[in-house]
């Protein structure tokens, strides 16, 4: 890996990984790669043109012709901005099963390591530790409970200006914490050499701090 810095930050849906991975980034003036909105942008394209999860044919036509960037914190999909799009319920539930087919991550991880050898970086998903940088210089993996995940993501919502019932969203993201953590292919699960924090009484700003401590405690001893 050589001078490039990679940190993994692992967790389920809502946790907290997006914003602190962003706070991190800017920190230490490292790129943020959001993969989650990889999965989402997929989960996306499919259902605009009317693709089945089990049309495994066409996703591989689909997925050979996609292209997903990241600029200042933004989402790029075939160079259109669907930051916002994409943070829909619907979306998040498609992209789950969409994550669990083996030709989807094999391709968007492939991309994902390629984005690693290009610079230093600062990486969040459900197996970046243990699957997309087992090697990577610092891992973390971020918990929180669902009642508080479920506040946080219902927030994010109405924020977007979408219509959410707290309930539901809470139903939504168990649902998708036993998919995410009993798919056969790298499910979700805390690397065994990473630092894991319970954010559900943590502040972004207290979090983003203590990850800071880590690495740069790291990094000088």
């Amino acid at each position: 890996m050589g001078d490039t810095l990679i940190i993994a930050i692992d967790g389920p849906s809502a946790a907290g990984k997006s914003t602190i991975a962003k706070m991190v980034a800017d920190s230490l003036g490292i790129e943020y790669v959001d993969t989650g909105a990889m999965y989402r942008a997929v989960a996306y394209k499919l259902e605009q043109r009317g693709i089945a999860e089990t049309d495994r044919d066409e996703i591989q036509r689909i997925l050979a012709e996609t292209t997903i960037r990241f600029s200042n914190g933004r989402t790029l999909l075939d160079g259109e901005d669907v930051s916002e799009r994409i943070r829909t319920p619907e979306i998040a539930r498609q992209a789950s099963l969409v994550s669990a087919l083996p030709e989807v991550r094999e391709i968007l991880v492939l991309l994902q390591r390629e984005m690693g050898t290009e610079q230093s970086l600062i990486m969040d998903g459900r197996d970046i530790g243990t699957n997309v940088f087992p090697t990577a210089t610092h891992k973390f993996f971020l918990t929180a409970s669902v009642e508080e995940r479920a506040k946080r993501r219902y927030a994010e919502l109405i924020a977007l200006g979408e219509e959410a019932n707290l309930a539901d969203v809470a139903t939504a993201i168990a649902d998708r914490d036993h998919n995410d953590s009993t798919r056969a292919i790298h499910p979700l699960r805390k690397a065994a050499d990473a630092v894991e924090l319970d954010t559900t009484t943590m502040s972004p700003e207290e979090v983003t701090a203590q990850i800071l401590s880590v690495i740069r405690g790291k990094e000088n001893a």
